[in-house]
Formats: C-alpha cells, structure tokens, sequence
C-alpha cells in the first residue's frame, strides 16, 4: 500500500526569516520556491527522501500575525542521542536558543525552539511510539 506524502502548509509574514530557522537552524533543504504565483510566493522544505514537506506561503500585502498559542507545535522525534545533540547544537549555533514548553512533557526528554512566527518545534530525544 502507498502512504501519502504529508505537506504541512502555513501562511506566514516573514519567509526569508523562516528560512533561517528551518533550514539553517533546523536543517531541512528547500525542495521547491513559487513567486507571485495566485498572487502568493513560498518556499517547501524538507528532505528528498522524507515523507513530509513544509510550506510557507507568503500573500504581499495580507497580514497573517503570530502562533495563536505556545502549543503549536511539530514535534521531531530523534531516538539517537548523538543524532539529537548535533540537532539542538545546530540550532543553538544558528542563534535560536530553546524556551520552556508550554506542556512540561516535551521538556522531560526534548527542547523546544520557537520560530519567528511564535510557532514552536520540538527536538525530542526518543522513539516515537504508540
């Protein structure tokens, strides 16, 4: 059986900024960018290989505002301690220091980072399990 590809979309006011955080902090790849297409310009993040992408989508002249709350989250699961290190030193050394989880679950074994948009992602050092 084929399992779809996940895309997770979200407007946002400040794409360049956004870059910066899941690419050079996070460390995805820019798989794709649009301009002025519909009136709208964005950019898909992601891994070749990975089932999932992220796109940010920008509308001139449209305000979009902040995360509605600190519970928005994407949660990546990194089961390898080494593997999770190198991903919370990479965003540290991009300039994106972790903040408390509004959930104190998420702080237990993961950290926290909220990008420019007031959205947060979870660095989770364990196994994602049922």
């Amino acid at each position: 059986m084929n399992h779809p590809i996940l895309r997770v979309a979200r407007p946002t006011d400040n794409l360049s900024a956004l870059l910066r955080f899941y690419c050079d902090g996070l460390g995805l790849q820019q798989l794709a960018s649009f301009t002025a297409h519909n009136g709208f310009d964005g950019v898909m993040l992601g891994h070749p290989q990975a089932p999932y992408h992220l796109e940010f989508t920008h509308q001139p002249g449209h305000v979009v505002g902040r995360a509605p709350t600190a519970d928005n989250l994407l949660v990546f699961y990194l089961p390898d301690a080494a593997e999770w290190q190198a991903a919370v030193r990479r965003m540290e050394a991009a300039g994106f220091a972790p903040v408390p989880s509004y959930n104190l679950y998420w702080d237990q074994h993961g950290r926290t980072f909220e990008d420019p948009d007031g959205y947060r992602v979870v660095l989770q050092q364990a196994a994602w399990n049922l």
